[in-house]
């Protein structure tokens, strides 16, 4: 790279991070999630309004030269390994042991229906509707969809719960153990769509097993190994080498080894990241101690930067599909929270204000429902208009879920939320 190109690349991240830090904070102080504001941020900075506005000084700053935005795109996507790997971290499958019975049904149910309501979505309308791959892949179309549909942002419900005085409690407990099965089963489904969504990509049913195969084989591997050789390795490197200096070395070798297995396997970098958090996720003093180490930078420079980057790639007003967001909308927010109803009841739970919040704090998409949206734009599983609509949701579904819990449960004001200054999921 050039000592010029270099200069655009650096004023292109500099312009974004501070997009980002601005709306992020306003966000924050609204009560409301870092991330929402950064993806408006971006919406604002892209060809939705500054490239409308001013065309010639927007191509001029992010349009000029495609190795550029190459180096830009190939970077963010790399610090957002380190962001995944902290969204990971979230998930305590231990959790599963004590609150099993609520916990699976659900998040199970939660995650299950809202899929099938996906596929049955895609093939109930004309294939037209979807755009290409609405007739060249439905299935693998109206799985991605389901995804979206069922999707539980974790980092999103952690902060909000957090926010809330909730995370600790019995609610919080209730609401984190379900996101593990929406993780699990999600996480799984997208590696596999996404191996087969190529369009030259062979859809014969015994291709279709091994790539199930080695996805579920590729699971076990990350999480038994993090699980049992996670800790010994690191109090082992603890006691000597310099510390926490070695941790986060360590953990970056481990979170880029997992990443490059799961994009040799067809699946996407992204899921090897979230299984290294996660594997790590229920030992306490590891997961304390990446928080420290990794947390803040992830949060604070890569996570921003990747979530206005989602905001530029498209133009908000030409692909704006209202009949396309109103269905998605309305869909995803039915179908989430009436199956996490139906999964509570079913539990034994009753139907009350309580469960209702439950049903408001996982119908909240937020980070992972974008990143989900932008992955398959970039795979071409969905056109700019299904990935306008999806963000869209996502963002709509994350403003309604706090202020909704809030009310529901009685509690105060969203002084905690503005005071956070972490929000950043």
């Amino acid at each position: 790279m050039s000592s010029s190109h270099f200069i655009v690349f650096t004023a292109q991240i500099a312009v974004m991070l501070s997009c980002a830090v601005l709306f992020g904070h306003v966000m924050r102080r609204l009560g409301q999630p870092a991330v929402l504001g950064e993806m408006i941020g971006g919406i604002l900075l892209g060809p939705t309004l500054f490239g409308a506005l001013a065309p010639e000084a927007w191509q001029g700053l992010f349009g000029a030269n495609a190795g550029i935005a190459q180096a830009r795109d190939a970077t963010i996507k790399l610090g957002m390994l380190f962001f995944l790997f902290v969204a990971g971290l979230e998930v305590n499958v231990s959790d599963l042991r004590r609150l099993g019975k609520r916990a699976l049904l659900i998040g199970g149910i939660g995650t299950l229906i809202p899929i099938a309501v996906g596929v049955g979505l895609v093939y109930a309308l004309p294939a037209e509707f979807w755009g290409p791959m609405g007739t060249s892949h439905r299935l693998a179309l109206g799985l991605f969809i389901g995804m979206n549909l069922a999707n539980s942002a974790n980092p999103v419900i952690a902060r909000v719960l957090m926010d809330l005085g909730l995370l600790n409690k019995e609610f919080g407990t209730v609401v984190m153990t379900a996101t593990i099965v929406d993780d699990l089963v999600n996480w799984t489904l997208f590696a596999i769509v996404l191996g087969q969504i190529d369009p030259t990509h062979s859809t014969e049913p015994s291709t279709l097993g091994i790539s199930i195969g080695l996805v579920l084989a590729f699971f076990v591997v990350v999480l038994l190994v993090g699980r049992y050789l996670g800790p010994p390795v690191l109090h082992w490197l603890s006691t000597r080498s310099s510390w926490p200096t070695t941790f986060i070395a360590a953990t970056a070798v481990a979170i880029l080894a997992a990443s490059l297995v799961a994009e040799k396997l067809g699946v996407h970098a992204f899921l090897g990241a979230f299984l290294v958090g996660a594997a790590i996720g229920g030992i306490e003093s590891e997961r304390n101690e990446a928080r420290k180490s990794i947390e803040h930078f992830a949060l604070s420079f890569f996570a921003p930067i990747y979530f206005v980057s989602m905001g530029m790639g498209t133009n908000f007003l030409t692909h704006f599909d209202f009949k396309l967001v109103g269905i998605v909308f309305v869909i995803a927010c039915i179908s989430k929270m009436g199956s996490v109803l139906l999964g509570a009841r079913l539990a034994g739970m009753r139907a009350d204000r309580e469960t209702l919040a439950i049903a408001f704090a996982l119908n909240a998409r937020g980070a992972t429902g974008i990143i989900l949206a932008g992955v398959g734009r970039e795979h071409g599983v969905i056109d700019d208009r299904l990935f306008v609509a999806m963000v869209v949701m996502a963002i709509l579904t994350s403003l309604m879920s706090g202020p909704a819990i809030r009310q529901l449960l009685g509690l105060g004001g969203a002084g905690a939320t503005a005071r956070s200054n972490t929000s950043q999921a």
